[in-house]
């Protein structure tokens, strides 16, 4: 008999999982059960990051790898676990995507062509395109591991780049935002300006921001481990204090719903990050509603991000060497490609 096809909320995962009542399950087959406990169903977690890192726990990387799917479970085991928790989350969903397209295609079948295949049938290009980046990465991983000779895609595809996002918050935009008359006095507009303050401060990214603790605020200043370099160099910066920084600091404790270790916090106390996956759902939907409210009830009339306020920061540093430094990039480039949004002004050069 054929196979029978996964049913569509199966499709993508590895080889026996299953999702069932908002969670994930291993059918091990009988000869493992004792391995899982002696269940028939064992129960991975809810959300895939879990899933994946109890499945990791529990098996060891697969010993024969010859398909691009086992290389991709590998690589889930190995490689995903030391990303950053939103970016592993963000890995995770790739993968789930390109596993039906290429999991059963042998590792030494793998051609750009596939690839450009791939990313002309996608609707959604900009994620085709993070997805590719996945896939290249886990091949540099096989040639690492022995796997194969050489990534056939390095070098060899060329996707076409997304413009650079050039939205730039003018100043008196800044000001209708926070001129915005808050309805509760530790409501979420209150919170939201208070946050944005420090935003312009410092230049620190939602989730850094997000995790905030009042001992994070030492003597010297404000102390900040980057989520990009937290599971990589662990490198620490340190913010000094300045009036305008402590004044924004003092706010953002006087408007929080509730007593908390964090700077900003829901009306439970609780931060805004989830720990797991590294979002804030909760967070983002108070900041749409807060936009709703500053296109209905101030001058503003085109939409921003809180990434469009990270680039003005460095949009409005003096140097691009400062613009790096307050948004800690590791160099200059990323700065200078996303985040100098300002038209470069060029002194005319003397008269003849």
């Amino acid at each position: 008999m054929p196979p029978q096809k996964r049913s569509a909320e199966n499709r993508g995962l590895p080889a026996r999982w299953a999702r069932k009542h908002g969670a994930y399950y291993y059918l091990p087959p009988p000869e493992l059960r004792t391995q899982w406990d002696g269940k028939s169903w064992f129960r991975l977690g809810s959300t895939l990051p879990e899933a994946y890192k109890v499945w990791a726990e529990r098996i060891a990387a697969p010993e024969r790898i010859t398909t691009i799917g086992s290389l991709l479970d590998r690589y889930l085991l190995e490689v995903v676990p030391a990303k950053a928790a939103k970016t592993a989350t963000e890995n995770v969903r790739h993968i789930t995507t390109l596993r039906p397209v290429f999991g059963g295609m042998a590792l030494g079948d793998l051609e750009p062509q596939h690839v450009y295949q791939y990313v002309d049938k996608r609707t959604a290009k900009t994620a085709a395109k993070r997805e590719v980046e996945v896939l290249s990465h886990a091949m540099s991983k096989a040639v690492q591991w022995g796997l194969i000779k050489a990534n056939p895609l390095t070098g060899q595809v060329r996707l076409s780049k997304s413009a650079p996002r050039t939205r730039y918050v003018e100043d008196w935009e800044l000001v209708e935002v926070m001129n915005l008359t808050p309805r509760k006095r530790k409501g979420s507009v209150g919170m939201i300006q208070t946050y944005l303050r420090l935003k312009m401060l410092t230049g620190l990214r939602q989730r850094d921001l997000l995790l905030l603790t009042v001992s994070d605020c030492k003597e010297d200043g404000i102390h900040v481990t980057p989520s990009k370099t937290r599971k990589s160099s662990g490198k620490r910066i340190i913010y000094a204090w300045t009036p305008e920084l402590s004044s924004a600091v003092e706010a953002a404790k006087e408007v929080r719903p509730a007593l908390s270790p964090y700077l900003f916090c829901n009306r439970y106390g609780a931060g805004f990050v989830d720990e797991a996956t590294g979002t804030a759902g909760d967070w983002n939907n108070l900041w749409q509603n807060f936009m709703v409210r500053v296109l209905k009830e101030t001058k503003v009339t085109e939409r921003f991000t809180e990434h469009d306020l990270r680039a003005k920061v460095g949009s409005d540093a003096e140097s691009l060497e400062r613009a790096r430094q307050l948004l800690a990039h590791a160099d200059t480039k990323i700065t200078e490609r996303f985040y100098r949004r300002k038209p470069e002004l060029i002194k005319p050069a003397g008269s003849v």
